[in-house]
């Protein structure tokens, strides 16, 4: 079943370029699906209060074939795909005036809040059924972050209260616009794509340290950047890429 939802871009969702941030499409993606489970009477803080229960984002990979701006009508989709093991698969679109402008592809974990181990797929059944899986073109769902001494030490973040949500780390829709902070130049481009590996949560209170690599670049593909952050004790808690397009694009 294809949740879809009718809405309208904020102006303050979009950047000095008039193109939508990366974090604000994420953001519109993910409310969508927090969406269709509120609709199905499983909204997060039910499951997280009721069912002792928490979704746990693992990778999620995203492409924008085209810039969205304020005020345009698009329309939200989202669906829950076959799943198996210990992976929860939803995928996700957006179209404008009939055009598949986005596509995402995301594999979540089922935490128990109690045991603090992951649960297979069907510790919870979904009220919906599921639809074909559906994978991004142009962007790679896994991929190969160079080792820390090959990349750059690009800065330092600090998790703050606005980073945070009801689980008290930082919410995953923030990750996008942090990275795109420690691009070289992120005003004179737009971050088209996304791929993101999270391996460790980032507390309140804590420091990232940000490292910045540039991808190899191949005939046709849009200019890449690798980044991984990584917590005071060394730990790794994400890897990236993203894609990039000059603005006049």
């Amino acid at each position: 079943m294809i949740y879809s939802e009718q809405l309208q871009v904020r102006w303050h969702e979009t950047d000095l370029n008039r193109r939508v941030r990366p974090s604000a499409f994420l953001a519109v993606l993910q409310e969508t699906a927090n969406h269709q489970l509120h609709d199905a009477k499983m909204d997060l803080d039910g499951l997280r209060d009721e069912k002792r229960v928490g979704f746990l984002l693992s990778r999620i990979s995203a492409k924008l074939y085209a810039p969205l701006r304020a005020y345009e009508e698009i329309d939200s989709q989202t669906w829950v795909c076959p799943s198996r093991g210990l992976n929860f698969e939803r995928c996700f679109r957006i179209l404008r005036a009939g055009e598949s402008i986005a596509e995402c592809w995301s594999s979540w974990g089922l935490l128990s809040l109690d045991e603090h181990r992951l649960l297979p797929v069907d510790a919870l059944t979904f009220p919906v059924s599921p639809e074909e899986k559906l994978l991004p073109s142009g962007i790679p769902l896994r991929f190969r972050t160079p080792p820390i001494p090959e990349m750059e030490l690009v800065g330092v973040r600090a998790i703050r209260y606005s980073d945070l949500d009801y689980n008290g780390h930082m919410n995953n829709t923030k990750y996008p616009d942090m990275l795109a902070d420690f691009l070289p130049d992120p005003t004179a481009v737009w971050v088209n794509g996304f791929s993101l590996s999270f391996l460790k949560e980032a507390k309140y209170g804590s420091a990232l340290s940000i490292y910045r690599a540039k991808k190899p670049r191949v005939d046709g593909e849009d200019e890449a950047f690798f980044f991984r952050a990584v917590d005071a004790e060394g730990n790794t808690c994400l890897e990236a890429l993203l894609t990039v397009l000059p603005v006049q694009n």
